[in-house]
C-alpha cells in the first residue's frame, strides 16, 4: 500500500512542517546565499547525533558560478564513463529503481544532473576509516535540509558528487588526509515545487502488538 499523505495531520509542530514540506529540488533560482545562512545551516548540521559523539563531518563549500560548473562538469563526464561501465540493466538491478537509469541517460545526453545551478555546494567528507561515518553524515546532511527549508530555501543531495574524487578538480577542495567526500548537499532557492512521491504505508511492524501476526504471514508467503 502506498500513499501521499501519511498523516492527516501535519499541523502538529513546525518542525513537521519543514519535514513534510521538504523536497529535493532540482532547478534553482539565479539568487545569491549570503554567507550567515549558510553558516546557519551547517550549525544545524553540526547539531545532528553522531556515534560517540565524534561529530566526523567536514563542510567544503562552494558558491562561485564558474567553480560550481566546472565541478559539475568534471563529475558528469567521470559519472557518465562509470554508468556506461555499468550498464543500465546492472544499474537497475542493483537499485531495484529505474530513476537511477533515467539519471543515467540524463549524463550521456550532456545534460547537467549533477548541481541543477544550485548557488552553493557543501561537500561534506569524513575520516575513512570511520565505519559509522556514514550513517553520522546522513543525519547531518538531513538537519542542514530541514534547517533549509526553514530559512526559506530549498535543497537536494547529491550522492553522484563522491565520484569528484576521481576527477582533476578535487585536489582545489583541499579535503584532509585520510578523509573522503561522502556526498554533497545543494542549497538555494528553489525555481521548482516538485510533488510528493509515494510514501510506503506498509513497512511497520510493533512486535508486541498484534500486527506482528500480519508480519508472520507475510514472511511466509
Amino acid at each position: 500500500m502506498e500513499t501521499t499523505v501519511l498523516s492527516e495531520d501535519v499541523r502538529a509542530t513546525e518542525g513537521l512542517k519543514m519535514i513534510y514540506g521538504r523536497r529535493a529540488v532540482r532547478k534553482y533560482k539565479n539568487k545569491p546565499v549570503d554567507d550567515a545562512t549558510i553558516e546557519r545551516i551547517l550549525d544545524a548540521g553540526r547539531m545532528a547525533p553522531s556515534a560517540i559523539n565524534k561529530q566526523p563531518w567536514r563542510f567544503i563549500i562552494l558558491t562561485n558560478r564558474d567553480t560550481i560548473r566546472s565541478f559539475s562538469s568534471e563529475i558528469t563526464a567521470v559519472a557518465a564513463k562509470e554508468f556506461i561501465r555499468t550498464g543500465e540493466n546492472n544499474l537497475l538491478k542493483t537499485t531495484g529503481n529505474p530513476l537511477y537509469a533515467f539519471h543515467g541517460a540524463s549524463l550521456l545526453k550532456g545534460t547537467d544532473p549533477i548541481f541543477h545551478d544550485a548557488p552553493v555546494v557543501v561537500f561534506i567528507t569524513a575520516p575513512i576509516i570511520d565505519e559509522w561515518a556514514a550513517l553520522d553524515i546522513g543525519m547531518c546532511a538531513q538537519n542542514m535540509m530541514l534547517a533549509a527549508k526553514a530559512l526559506g530555501l530549498d535543497s537536494c543531495p547529491v550522492g553522484l558528487a563522491k565520484f569528484v574524487e576521481q576527477t582533476d578538480v578535487y585536489y582545489k577542495l583541499r579535503v584532509p588526509a585520510g578523509d573522503q567526500v561522502h556526498l554533497a548537499v545543494i542549497l538555494g532557492y528553489g525555481d521548482e515545487t516538485p510533488e510528493v512521491h509515494y510514501r510506503k504505508k506498509d513497512n511497520a511492524f510493533f512486535i508486541d502488538k498484534k500486527a506482528r501476526n500480519v508480519f508472520k504471514r507475510t514472511l511466509l508467503l
